[in-house]
């Protein structure tokens, strides 16, 4: 696939959201740059929209907000990005001084778009040299791509978006000490934090007070949009996270052994050991990224939300098995980069389906015993992370919105960007 040159044709990009909404978007526009043949600008990186670690108060939020001034060099390895596509895409650290002030087009490109669209865009170029794209999430279709776009997204989200050097380092160093612990461990990103529950409404196994508070931070935090809902609805859809003793009950039931070690990759739990406790009982080898690196070695890390989500990512990635108990952006990258690399295991919880097993066992119509062991194993036999193909929209559902309900291309790159169980394409592009 030929590089795109766009040597005076440059696209800027603000890249929205949280860490891996971020690294999916700048793929995006990595694919987009090449379409419309425009040099792309090193995207900056949203500092306002990062999930914040709950252990954190709201007033010390705002404040690391106002002061931190993220570039893209501070979570990614800026040469290797630039040089690693450089056969696809143009990619320079920032505009050219004499296109600083001029005019420019401002575009939020719709969603979902497939090559037609940005073809159309190209006639921008016709009074402008400089796009500047206000949103980078979601910006590309998912499937009906040709062969070299889609694998030219892979080769940005999997090779070219390097974590920068410090994060590297010390995420790999957390990956053998882990090895060293017990050789073979579990991720499991639990999602059992205050702005996750607040944020879906999720409160089940939570005193009044509790539940109160998270009601109170929703109510207040602006721009979450639903205020009112329904706890029960919610957890009866599959739409909430697994609680810890839920967790602890569902891992029992795959098999595995109270020894195992499970690195729990979040941020702080809600409740902290209270509701922990529910889970540590069943398996007390549970790791934290604070109790397996130095309070020195993480200072770089301390109040930079997206830096220490990419140390989870790394070991999550690493991992022998990935568990996450809510679907979220983090779970999608981190099961779409495991199949990539082999379609190393990921179990996904069938969270509607186990809601309903939990129920029973809690009005004691069901017993943890060998029939509950075989429901849960057999409703589980199938979400493993065995090679299969995107799932498209859900029926019925028509126009644009059809597209918000398909598998996401970067959970999935099968079979576009996975040749075969050796097949990387960061060791060959010709894929």
């Amino acid at each position: 696939m030929p590089a795109s040159q766009g040597s005076d044709r440059y696209i800027t990009v603000k890249s929205n959201g949280g860490l891996n909404q971020m690294r999916t978007g700048i793929s995006d526009m990595v694919a987009v740059a090449h379409i419309m043949n425009a040099t792309l600008v090193i995207p900056q990186l949203d500092r306002r929209s990062f999930w914040q670690d709950s252990r954190y108060s709201q007033v010390l939020i705002l404040f690391v907000r106002s002061v931190l001034n993220k570039s893209f060099a501070d979570i990614f390895d800026e040469l290797h990005f630039i040089k690693a596509l450089q056969g696809d895409v143009r990619i320079v650290r920032g505009l050219p001084k004499e296109l600083e002030s001029i005019p420019r087009a401002r575009k939020h490109f719709t969603s979902w778009s497939g090559m037609g669209y940005y073809q159309e865009m190209t006639q921008l170029w016709k009074d402008y040299q400089v796009i500047h794209v206000a949103k980078s999430d979601s910006r590309v279709a998912n499937n009906d791509l040709p062969l070299d776009i889609q694998r030219l997204r892979c080769r940005a989200l999997y090779h070219a978006l390097r974590f920068s050097p410090p994060i590297e380092i010390l995420g790999k160093k957390l990956v053998e000490r882990l090895r060293s612990r017990g050789g073979r461990y579990i991720a499991l990103h639990l999602r059992y934090e205050k702005d996750m529950l607040s944020f879906t409404g999720c409160t089940y196994g939570l005193t009044d007070a509790e539940s109160e508070e998270l009601r109170i931070m929703r109510e207040n935090t602006n721009h979450w949009k639903v205020k009112v809902i329904n706890s029960t609805e919610q957890r009866m859809s599959g739409l909430c996270p697994l609680t810890p003793k839920e967790v602890g009950i569902f891992l029992q039931a795959l098999g595995f052994p109270p020894s195992t070690l499970i690195y729990i990759a979040a941020g702080e739990i809600y409740g902290g050991n209270a509701h922990l406790s529910e889970l540590m009982s069943r398996f007390p080898n549970l790791v934290f990224k604070e109790n397996l690196a130095t309070k020195e070695e993480l200072k770089a890390f301390t109040n930079h939300a997206s830096q220490s989500a990419a140390l989870d990512y790394i070991i999550s990635i690493e991992s022998d098995v990935f568990i996450p108990t809510h679907s979220g952006n983090m779970a999608r990258a981190v099961e779409g980069h495991r199949r990539f690399l082999g379609h190393r295991k990921t179990i996904t919880p069938d969270r509607k389906g186990l809601v309903k097993l939990f129920d029973r066992l809690e009005s004691g119509k069901l017993r943890v015993g060998p029939s509950f062991l075989y429901l849960v194993q057999e409703m589980h036999k199938n979400w493993q992370g065995a090679p299969r193909k995107r799932r498209g929209p859900l029926p019925g559902i028509k126009g644009r919105a059809r597209f918000r309900t398909e598998e996401s291309f970067y959970e999935n790159p099968y079979p576009e960007c996975i040749c075969g169980p050796k097949a990387h394409i960061e060791q060959d592009k010709s894929i």
